[in-house]
């Protein structure tokens, strides 16, 4: 099961572990705030031998009427997406609605989203299922040089328990003006959870000394390449282009755009009495 997961990975992402297994078996899925039990299933696709052909993991909550598929592997099979893709719906029947592939920061479980260039028989599969999809970020990669360059110390870090890592802050007369969160994973992969300026104290070049810092502290943590997500949302105004120029100036490349999906059950009418 693991070969198939590892089939789909991106660069930057580990290695699929057993303890990623056992994270969809408890339900531990990027999203915050969720408080309710959880109802985490995991679906399998076997062979005439036996063999896995492919595997889901899809999700619940008590009291929630919104059912969430984490992610599918089968190798790119079209019949075998569509086949695990019915399978989960089926068993979500109660939710009138599903989402799938929400997007989030890249992580030990995925890139936070479905990558659509790099697996396109998933997406039609989605679409061929009752899905509809919208594109929703797009994911970068930078490789660490092996001796990054030095950067100014500009920020103040402090540890942070979620997700696991480190908060990094600048500030103006003790007022917090910019910030980013980074985290080292499994096989030495970093990942920027977020990093934004004040809109008052953009153009300053603070965004710039930040991400610098912090990519130097990844390095120091013995990260050797690093992923993020940047939120395809438009930006209006000046500052529409301005993350996209950072990212790239320090190294960043585009992987693939991210897409979120959502399928609506049809309302069964009632019985007349």
């Amino acid at each position: 099961m693991r070969e198939l997961i590892d089939a789909d990975r991106l660069p930057g992402q580990p290695h699929c572990a057993p303890g990623k297994l056992a994270a969809a078996w408890r339900g531990d899925v990027p999203l915050a705030d969720w408080t309710m039990p959880v109802r985490p299933r995991i679906g399998i696709l076997a062979d005439a031998e036996d063999c896995p052909r492919g595997i889901i993991t899809y999700l619940s909550w008590t009291g929630v009427h919104t059912g969430l598929i984490c992610w599918v592997h089968a190798h790119e099979d079209p019949a075998a997406l569509r086949a695990l893709l019915r399978h989960a719906l089926a068993d979500l029947a109660h939710c009138p609605q599903t989402e799938a592939f929400v997007c989030a920061p890249p992580g030990p479980l995925g890139p936070g989203g479905l990558p659509r260039a790099h697996r396109g028989a998933t997406h039609d599969a989605l679409l061929q299922t009752g899905f509809t999809g919208r594109r929703e970020g797009s994911y970068l990669y930078c490789a660490l040089p092996a001796e990054p360059l030095p950067a100014k110390l500009v920020a103040d870090v402090f540890p942070c328990d979620v997700p696991p890592g480190h908060r990094l802050i600048i500030r103006d007369a003790a007022e917090p003006v910019a910030e980013a969160v980074v985290s080292v994973g499994p096989e030495r992969t970093g990942t920027v959870y977020w990093i934004e300026t004040r809109p008052t104290h953009r153009r300053r070049g603070l965004g710039r000394k930040l991400l610098r810092q912090a990519l130097a502290l990844l390095a120091e943590q013995g990260a050797t390449e690093v992923a993020l997500v940047v939120d395809d949302a438009p930006q209006p105004g000046p500052d529409s282009q301005a993350a996209p120029r950072l990212f790239e100036s320090l190294g960043f490349s585009l992987v693939d755009r991210l897409w979120t999906y959502q399928h609506r059950h049809p309302r069964v009418p009632r019985p007349a009495a």
